[in-house]
């Protein structure tokens, strides 16, 4: 059976000649003149499936009949073909979705009026709503899909624009949820896949909210590259948890074919996605190289939609869809998802459709993308350059500002000059530098990178806070990937530890500063020394620590400097829980917090377990999905942070550092006969 929506008159007197494909389906021919290039799929079937106890839920059906007439009114429809619809047939939604699934939305129009009012409440926690008429509109919106993938597949049309509901990319192969009943994209990629020679598909998911339907469904196709654009707001923004992170890539032959762009909060506008289509999607597309790209497309990102938060603008749609045009020899599907302001909806689907109708996109005027866009796209990047050759996380470096912990360094690349202003700075925080004897062998460029305060060997020490770090992140622009010419670039310092130096001294403790990486280096690029950082370690142990008048010592780590600490603690092990009354590790995304590996020393497991403290982002792999439980129980707290980056995160976990210090250094420790914490 085909059902057909409100058709423009002229489409109607055109002979549409039929064969039959290879599965016995009859397949159109549609008139192949320069005005049928475009195609579309809309039924008022779908107009049945509404709220009967809400008639402005944000999901009603006025947000495809504002497109609709508005397309209507602008002659759009005149230049598309209406492609015929066939409703979803179950041996296409179960390429997808199981067999219950498929009975639980065929129950819905069995339901009475009174059964539906029970269900009700049911149906609010999965963000649902049903009706006798919800499961026609279903089959109409996941088959109209089908269709128009397939019009476009087959060579038919060159593009085609689905004004379907309800949505559905949210739907799980077992869940409906989310508004959404069946996954029409998905079941429709799989359509394609499977009668025709189309293999490699794009789906470019921009809906406000991660696709994780559809996600699913691929995560193991290597053919299928699902890229979403959405909010995630550290995983509290529907539909919730961390599979929408950016660590989420796929699995199996399908890890890096899932792309995640998660947005930490709302107000994302058009820069940010075109940013994120520059310095992403598109690369990524491009070395994919699609056969078939479809656009799921929400428009509740849009300016005006409450719902999304965002500011996505029409002409911003536009340009997106004028990219993807580009890919895939012109072959491009899009099919609605998402979009709660009935006028925003209609606005962005109207210049989306002038470009499938081969218009320009209108103009952009000047913009710059936000500070967290760039940072999440660099982010991004940094996690699919391990699966794309086109991502160059350098290209997507935001350039920031730290405010009083910046220093800007004009001029030539000075070793000794960064030095020299370090130094000075540590001078007026009453410190000393810690001389490094020549037998030891350390490298000469570390003279002067270990500090002290002035009352490290007097009586009154008690406390003592040894923090390891590097010198302070050198960043700067690069012309390209592979040039660095920092006579014509503005860099900047950024050297957070003076931040501690402050809290420590105000506090009254002693402290030892050590910097093992004395020489700034280009963001990515870190020297491979830490026998070198473990040896100067050791050598501050035993001549400095142990020999002060400190019986209470705490011991932090930051970045790149956790891992020579943890070394020295495993070959130090005998005089750690002695003096050491705890541990902390402030970890970045490019570095792992490390326990000692001492596993025949019981112990020594269950002293640094008692003790030790690990800040860190909440979107790293330690606490992602595939974290073991035996690996967080290593330590005594683990505390996740909403920010990324190794430096920023030190201010952030600050109070919590603080809390923990203290805590530690307050405390009275009584030892059992084994020297164990009692």
């Amino acid at each position: 059976m085909e059902v057909d929506g409100d058709v423009p008159q002229h489409a109607q007197t055109h002979d549409t000649p039929q064969n039959t494909d290879v599965n016995g389906d009859t397949q159109l021919n549609y008139p192949h003149v320069p005005r049928y290039n475009v195609g579309y799929v809309y039924s008022s079937e779908m107009l049945k499936h509404f709220s009967m106890r809400d008639s402005e839920h944000v999901e009603r059906p006025a947000r495809i009949e504002k497109i609709w007439d508005l397309l209507r009114e602008k002659q759009c429809l005149d230049k598309m073909y209406n492609i015929p619809i066939k409703p979803l047939q179950k041996q296409e939604a179960l390429l997808v979705h199981t067999e219950n699934h498929w009975q639980k939305v065929l129950a819905f129009e069995r339901m009475t009026a009174e059964q539906i009012e029970q269900s009700a409440e049911y149906y609010d926690t999965l963000s649902l709503y049903v009706g006798q008429g919800t499961t026609r509109a279903a089959l109409i919106s996941c088959g109209a899909v089908i269709q128009a993938c397939l019009a476009v597949a087959r060579g038919q049309l060159r593009k085609s624009l689905a004004i379907v509901r309800p949505p559905g990319h949210h739907a799980e192969p077992d869940e409906h949820m989310g508004f959404c009943l069946f996954n029409n994209v998905a079941v429709a990629a799989k359509v394609v896949q499977q009668v025709t020679p189309i293999k490699k598909i794009l789906i470019l998911d921009w809906d406000v909210h991660h696709g994780n339907g559809t996600q699913r469904a691929f995560e193991e196709d290597e053919n299928v590259l699902y890229i979403s654009i959405h909010r995630y707001d550290g995983g509290t923004f529907y539909p919730n948890g961390t599979y929408g992170g950016a660590q989420s890539c796929g699995i199996g032959a399908g890890l890096g074919r899932s792309v995640n762009i998660p947005w930490p909060d709302g107000g994302m506008g058009d820069a940010d996605y075109i940013l994120a289509f520059q310095k992403i999607v598109m690369p990524i597309a491009l070395e994919f190289a699609p056969e078939l790209v479809i656009i799921s497309a929400g428009f509740d990102a849009a300016d005006g939609d409450d719902l999304g938060g965002c500011h996505v603008t029409p002409p911003g749609y536009a340009h997106m869809t004028y990219m993807l045009a580009g890919l895939a020899g012109g072959r491009l599907v899009v099919a609605l998802e998402g979009g709660y302001n009935v006028e925003a909806i209609a606005n962005s689907t109207y210049a989306v459709t002038k470009v499938l109708l081969g218009e320009p996109p209108d103009e952009l005027g000047p913009m710059v993308a936000s500070e967290e866009g760039a940072e999440t796209i660099w982010l991004v990047a940094k996690e699919q350059s391990r699966f794309w050759n086109n991502v160059d996380p350098k290209q997507c470096e935001p350039r920031e500002d730290f405010d009083e912990s910046t220093f800007s360094i004009p001029g030539s690349f000075v070793v000794e000059i960064l030095k020299a202003h370090r130094q000075q700075y540590m001078h007026t925080m009453d410190m000393m530098q810690i001389p490094l004897l020549l037998q030891t062998g350390v490298d000469p460029s570390f003279d002067g990178q270990i500090i002290c305060t002035s009352d490290l060997f007097e009586e009154t020490t008690d406390a003592l806070v040894v923090f390891v770090h590097e010198f302070g992140n050198l960043r700067v622009e690069l012309d390209a990937h592979s040039i660095c010419d920092v006579d014509t670039e503005r860099s900047y310092l950024i050297d957070f530890s003076k931040e501690l130096i402050g809290w420590v001294r105000s506090a009254n403790y002693s402290l030892i500063d050590v910097n093992l990486f004395p020489k700034p280096t280009v963001n990515g690029i870190r020297p491979k020394s830490d026998d070198l950082a473990k040896q100067i370690l050791v050598y501050l142990w035993d001549n400095y620590i142990q020999l002060c008048g400190a019986t209470k010592v705490i011991l932090i780590g930051h970045g790149p400097g956790c891992a020579p600490l943890i070394k020295m603690i495993e070959d130090r092990a005998s005089g750690m829980r002695r003096l050491v009354r705890g541990v902390a590790q402030i970890v970045g995304h490019g570095y792992d917090s490390l326990s000692p590996k001492c596993s025949d020393d019981d112990r020594m497991k269950k002293w640094f377990s008692q003790n030790s403290f690990v800040a860190l982002p909440n979107t790293h792999r330690l606490i992602g999905p595939q974290m073991m439980r035996k690996t967080v129980n290593k330590f005594k707290e683990v505390c996740p942070f909403e920010e990324p980056r190794a430096e920023r995160l030190m201010r952030a976990a600050l109070p919590q550092l603080k809390t923990f210090v203290d805590a530690k250094l307050r405390k009275k420790v009584r030892e059992n006969e084994d020297g164990d914490d009692i």
